[in-house]
């Protein structure tokens, strides 16, 4: 349940219709760690382990190679559920130290974090997988949106997408938060056993400093946007050796990092 129809009246020129457009759902997720409320997320309904993943790895919480065991604890008509994640407390990263106590909302990566310290990244910085060529953005926009399935219906959702060396994509997930899309996408590959394979990451909106972390923590060495690009997004690239790119819109791109 990606999206819902909805009534408007539709006003053009003066005129009016009734019309039901395909909205995408905005729910809530109630994320539990060995059974103790630890955030809620708002996201669109779907791929819900695959985000949990992925927001444990990009926040230091479970970075172990073994799966996670998951339990649905409640599942509502509206979207809204809560999901219990069982973690080993020997592989409980310091990031649950730093425990989210505020509403992580879907346009927002870094609510509920407690202090500014807590928003910086550390970590070597990363050497170029190999020679990114600008030639194929084209190409590759072309198939994610081609992928865009809710997007085409409701026109409200974002996408990111991973791709490998040879420039084809290894996965793509929508959501109606950015970042959301950026987890369940490193989340879904985390869970194949096959992140080392991604060389970039594509994203359908805008770079904001919360993307570049997680693709930093990914060691995800591009980023390519067809949007704009934060000044915090810029300042991380450079400083994390992450190739980024911004407006990459049919031929044209701008290059902010490399």
């Amino acid at each position: 349940m990606q999206t819902l129809n909805y009534e408007g009246l539709q006003i053009n020129n003066g005129d009016s219709k009734k019309v039901n457009d395909a909205l995408v759902v905005e729910a809530a997720l109630q994320i539990n760690i060995n059974s103790e409320p630890y955030t809620v997320v708002m996201r669109t309904p779907g791929d819900d382990f695959e985000l949990i993943r992925g927001l444990l790895y990009a926040e230091d919480i479970y970075k172990n190679i073994k799966n996670l065991d998951f339990e649905v604890i409640e599942k509502r008509e509206n979207g809204f559920s809560i999901i219990n994640a069982s973690i080993p407390k020997k592989f409980i990263g310091k990031g649950y130290l730093n425990k989210r106590t505020l509403l992580s909302v879907s346009s927002c990566g870094i609510c509920g974090k407690q202090k500014l310290e807590d928003i910086s990244v550390t970590g070597k910085k990363l050497k170029p997988k190999f020679s990114f060529d600008t030639k194929k953005l084209k190409q590759l926009f072309s198939e994610m949106t081609s992928k865009q399935e809710t997007f085409d219906l409701s026109g409200g959702s974002h996408a990111a997408a991973l791709f490998n060396i040879d420039y084809q994509i290894l996965a793509l997930k929508e959501d109606i938060g950015r970042h959301n899309a950026v987890d369940k996408v490193i989340g879904q590959l985390l869970n194949d056993n096959s992140l080392k394979q991604t060389t970039g990451m594509l994203v359908s909106g805008r770079v904001s400093y919360e993307i570049i972390s997680k693709a930093f923590i990914a060691k995800i060495p591009v980023v390519v946007a067809v949007s704009a690009c934060s000044t915090l997004a810029v300042d991380f690239a450079k400083e994390f050796g992450i190739c980024l790119i911004g407006f990459s819109r049919g031929n044209k791109a701008t290059i902010y990092s490399k």
